[in-house]
């Protein structure tokens, strides 16, 4: 990189599930075990590249729009999700690591718009995708539904009102 390009921004989240790498993966390319800790509904499985699915967070009345680009069983999936001029990649990548269990590392990238509006994608990216692990590693680890993305927005404060 020159001294003139800058790196593109990246949101990046990454925990360790004590569990086998197939049942990891399992659980965010199932529905029936994703929404148990981040969506509410999909229209299918994430099993081959170019498949579209849709996700719906049925809480916030969202659906987002998902492509996948890329998977390979038990070490990377990566997808193209949202609405035109919003759609982002993300990639997950599982790192077996044996007895001790898999570690997921999340990468989302693409965020368009000014300088501000990136950050701003960026950090709730970041800030969602470790929501998400952190569900995930409840439920696999110690089969708890933890609400964490469902109780993110509670309804009697407004819609992703921060106070800052």
């Amino acid at each position: 990189m020159t001294e003139h390009q800058s790196a593109k921004p990246v949101a990046k989240a990454g925990m360790l599930i004590r569990k086998p790498v197939a049942e990891v993966f399992e659980a965010f390319i199932n529905p029936e075990i994703t929404s148990k800790f981040w969506f509410t509904k999909s229209t299918g499985r994430l099993e081959e590249t170019g498949k579209e699915v849709e996700w719906t967070w049925e809480m916030y009345n969202h659906t987002a729009p998902v492509i996948v680009k890329s998977i390979e069983p038990n070490q990377k999936i990566i997808l193209d999700w949202g609405n035109y001029n919003d759609k982002t990649t993300v990639e997950w990548t599982f790192i077996n690591l044996g007895e001790k269990g898999t570690f997921v590392n999340i990468v989302n990238s693409g965020f368009k718009g000014g300088p501000d509006e990136i950050l701003a994608q960026v950090r709730d990216s970041t800030g969602g995708f470790t929501i998400v692990l952190a569900g995930l590693k409840a439920l696999l680890e110690h089969d708890i539904q933890l609400n964490l993305v469902v109780d993110r927005f509670p309804k009697e404060i407004g819609e992703h009102r921060f106070d800052e």
